[in-house]
């Protein structure tokens, strides 16, 4: 059969684009269902995402079991890509990440809502706290039935805040999920620093979802990812796209 292989490409880009953008440090995780197999997703071996590169990429089946049992070891909080592939066919790539400026709202519940047009892609941000289904863990999302959890808070949303711990979001494509995951983490700094100076006047249900509708047209999405890719080190010209595989 042909694999195509610019997907695993992309896959190794988003990892270092969302690390160059200051979503992703030396933990989290970013992940892409296979094209190729809908019952597969792609995601890295347990490394930091700026330094993952294309041989680091692994494919697991939903239930987040290896196709290679005896790979290198992935991250333990797979099964939150798992979960959320299984209950969402509609969800195409996934993220999970601790970026600090989302990290007073995981603290304190409070909600983080749009207040820019371009921000507005995120739409209603979901609140998940282990502690309701499991009491007292390590924070660590790392049975399926957590994933589940986590993946039940999402409802049928983009984005789920993890309380004490980070958040998720997910998009229809890869491309989609990281202007999403991008434009969380900018929100999140603009609500905090619109905060201090008065009252926040956020966008509008409407405006929100027709400022969504507008930002997250194809042409706009490859204009944010040739940007950030080439911030990042990429480049936007095609890989070797195809392999023959036995």
């Amino acid at each position: 059969m042909q694999r195509t292989l610019q997907p695993v490409h992309d896959l190794v880009l988003a990892n270092h684009i969302l690390a160059h953008e200051d979503v992703l440090d030396a933990f989290g995780h970013v992940s892409l269902r296979d094209p190729d197999s809908s019952g597969h997703y792609l995601l890295a071996r347990a490394r930091s995402p700026e330094v993952v590169e294309a041989d680091d990429i692994l494919r697991f089946t939903l239930d987040s079991r290896p196709v290679d049992p005896h790979g290198p070891a992935s991250y333990s909080e797979r099964v939150i890509h798992g979960s959320l592939y299984q209950m969402r066919p509609d969800i195409g790539a996934v993220c999970h990440f601790h970026a600090p400026s989302i990290m007073p709202f995981c603290i304190t519940g409070k909600p983080i809502t749009p207040v820019s047009h371009l921000c507005a892609t995120v739409g209603t941000v979901q609140f998940w706290s282990s502690r309701d289904d499991f009491g007292d863990t390590n924070l660590i999302v790392g049975r399926p039935e957590e994933g589940d959890s986590l993946a039940r808070a999402m409802q049928g949303d983009w984005a789920v805040l993890m309380a004490n711990h980070g958040a998720v979001v997910a998009g229809r494509s890869l491309k989609e999920m990281v202007f999403r995951t991008i434009q969380l983490c900018r929100n999140a700094a603009l609500l905090l620093a619109a905060q201090g100076l008065g009252p926040v006047d956020p966008l509008t249900e409407r405006e929100t979802a027709l400022s969504a509708e507008f930002n997250l047209r194809q042409p706009v999405l490859e204009r944010a990812w040739d940007y950030w890719s080439r911030r990042a080190g990429g480049s936007t010209a095609a890989a070797t796209v195809e392999a023959v595989a036995g």
